[in-house]
């Protein structure tokens, strides 16, 4: 039976119709991705109601440049953009977001990210290595004998989790409600999200925000050594972090310091066992570890749109004209799979040579966490192979409905 594809494109018009919740795209999302290649890769995508560039030059270009960006309610009114209030049933859930590094514009995301930086600059977090590679010894202690586990929740899920929260101070016994809390506010970002999902996000937040206002207060009376401590005592030219800005970084930082970690770590291990290469030779060394972490990083990305918004009207290089206010798509895993920018893009290749995937996105939105995601990643990949030599997968893996954050619903091994 020959299957039409989940998407039509219309190439004299450059229009995308596919539908981000339909089955068959969400869990082969490259099939167009290498069609867009094909044939042009920025396409108006009809279900977003917005532009979307895919090609590796375009969206590296447009993530660092500064007449887009994520904030723009500084520059305009609601509905001066066209926009409805605020729903009331999402009070809690805006407030938290208010003072979030991913939504700000210079001088604020300047001055917030320099407060909150320190923490994530590779040379501290290299010290966190032995510690994060402990961990992961202790996990797979855990559940070695069994010969199987569904890895997601016993190794992929534990390790971000128990990092970002010992960094912040948090006891790690209050993992699973900060869990819980992250992946009911992730759900906003969710093509087709319901009222419901709204409201339960909308509670979540408000949840998140009160338990951290607590620990906030204590750490005002006791600062410790924790990222948490040193957010509220440092100063840049006098100030301090108001405790909605406290709360907005600290929430960010919990839900980006796993919910991408743990996608790009269960894509990883599916894509190095589905390759057929030799785990050794993947790990038999410290140059070697990074350079396979960033093909998986490359090859299978957590985080397959990020949006922004025209801080003016703009009349870009291939003709798209856009005004202020309008909203565009940047297919960050199209662009990692772009064959102008990567040989072979649907290659895993951990021997690449140069890798300048834009996972982690570029300009002054980079992501913050990125040096240590890859560390959590390196560490808990070569132990896990290490560790269990005759690992394989005891059934094919299938990716969450959700477009687009992209990562598996399960990923059941054995050894």
């Amino acid at each position: 039976m020959i299957h039409t594809p989940p998407f039509r494109i219309e190439a004299a018009t450059h229009q995308l119709d596919c539908n981000p919740s339909n089955p068959r795209f969400v869990q082969d999302p490259y099939a167009l991705y290498s069609r867009m290649h094909d044939t042009g890769p920025t396409l108006f995508w009809k279900q977003y109601g917005h532009w979307c560039f895919g090609g590796w030059k375009d969206v590296n270009a447009l993530l660092r440049d500064k007449r887009f960006g994520r904030q723009i309610l500084h520059l305009a009114s609601r509905e001066q953009l066209g926009w409805p209030e605020p729903e009331p049933h999402l009070t809690n859930f805006y407030r938290s977001e208010k003072h979030s590094l991913l939504n700000l514009e210079p001088p604020a995301h300047t001055r917030l990210r320099l407060l909150v930086n320190r923490a994530f600059v590779s040379r501290q977090v290299e010290q966190l290595r032995p510690e994060v590679e402990q961990l992961a010894h202790d996990l797979i202690d855990g559940f070695e004998n069994d010969g199987k586990s569904e890895l997601l929740a016993s190794y992929a899920t534990p390790i971000p989790i128990y990092v970002i929260t010992r960094m912040l101070g948090i006891d790690t016994a209050f993992g699973p409600d900060l869990l819980d809390w992250s992946h009911k506010i992730v759900a906003m970002y969710m093509y087709g999200r319901t009222r419901r999902d709204e409201e339960i996000a909308n509670q979540a937040a408000r949840e998140f925000s009160d338990f951290l206002q607590k620990l906030i207060d204590k750490r005002r009376k006791n600062p410790g050594t924790d990222l948490l401590s040193h957010m509220i005592t440092t100063e840049a030219k006098g100030e301090h972090l108001s405790d909605e800005e406290l709360i907005s970084s600290t929430i960010l930082l919990l839900n980006a310091g796993h919910e991408a970690t743990v996608h790009q770590t269960g894509n990883a291990i599916k894509t190095i066992l589905q390759s057929g290469l030799d785990p050794e030779s993947l790990f038999s060394s410290e140059q070697q570890t990074a350079a396979t972490i960033e093909e998986c990083i490359r090859f299978d990305a957590p985080l397959h749109m990020f949006t922004r918004y025209a801080l003016e009207d703009v009349e870009l290089d291939n003709g798209i004209s856009l005004k202020f206010g309008d909203e565009i798509g940047l297919l960050l895993a199209c662009a990692n799979n772009d064959p102008d920018r990567f040989a072979a893009p649907r290659t895993f290749d951990p021997f690449r040579k140069d890798n300048a995937n834009v996972t982690f996105g570029a300009g002054i939105h980079f992501c913050i966490g990125a040096p240590l995601a890859r560390l959590e990643m390196q560490a808990a990949t070569k132990v896990l192979f290490q560790r269990l030599p005759g690992l394989r997968l005891a059934e094919s893996p299938q990716y969450a409905s959700t477009y687009h954050f992209h990562g598996l619903e399960k990923l059941h091994v054995s050894w």
